[in-house]
């Protein structure tokens, strides 16, 4: 790590959905929206912190909602994973343009594209500094790329989860919709579960509170909050015991 780098955290896992790539569009990548999350993604590269992400695909095709529309949910699941692997790659490309040397790594062996995961091979990329990318989820359906980045966080021995939102934390209410919401500095993994606050899937947070592994919860919208928080700035939720 370097010396200007008053970090916090010497590796992290960065769980964005599949939405935060599709900018003001509708549906699928916006390569701008992309590229500025990639230079969030290097700002703390920089620092000396180790990586991990997992990106969703809900911008290309969400699993539960084409299970919803009749479709066969393990079908509709492994849908969902390939859209995942889909916006590894676009987010490994926008990485590799700016000097990040970056793998990605799936659940589902498509050798051609990616790599298969291999626990070791991974923890391997992390010391050498480049940046993992998992993608494909768990492998399993019926899992959400919220419990595929807990597995992995714990796996590769991450410190945190930063979960990349369109808010600056977590709140009792929705914040677009009603001005009153009162914003959390600090929740536990059960007010999570009893009060459904909604970061991430129940899975998840039983996944995180048995590991005690925190969960930052941080708005991506923000310029610089990702290397902020690292830093000791910015607003956030901290979801811990």
């Amino acid at each position: 790590m370097t010396e200007t780098a008053p970090v916090s955290y010497r590796r992290v896992m960065l769980k964005i959905s599949g939405e935060a790539l599709m900018g003001d569009q509708g549906y699928g990548l916006h390569p701008p929206t992309v590229q500025r999350i990639a230079q969030e993604v290097k700002s703390v590269h920089d620092l000396g912190v180790e990586i991990c992400m997992v990106i969703g695909g809900g911008n290309i095709f969400r699993g539960l909602a084409g299970s919803a529309q009749g479709m066969e949910r393990t079908t509709a699941d492994y849908m969902g994973m390939l859209a995942t692997v889909m916006n590894a790659l676009a987010m490994q490309s926008a990485l590799e343009s700016i000097g990040v040397f970056t793998r990605v790594i799936s659940a589902i062996p498509m050798d051609q594209v990616c790599e298969p995961y291999i626990r070791r091979r991974a923890v391997r990329h992390l010391e050498k500094k480049r940046v993992c990318i998992f993608a494909a989820g768990t492998g399993n359906p019926y899992f959400t790329t919220d419990t595929a980045a807990t597995l992995r966080a714990n796996e590769m021995a991450c410190e945190a989860i930063f979960k990349g939102t369109k808010v600056d934390g977590v709140y009792d209410m929705d914040p677009k919709k009603h001005a009153g919401a009162k914003r959390y500095d600090r929740v536990t993994y059960d007010e999570v579960l009893q009060k459904n606050l909604g970061v991430m899937d129940a899975s998840a947070i039983a996944l995180a509170r048995d590991n005690n592994l925190p969960i930052i919860v941080f708005s991506l919208d923000e310029p610089g909050g990702f290397c902020g928080i690292l830093r000791g700035e910015g607003t956030y939720t901290r979801v811990q015991g």
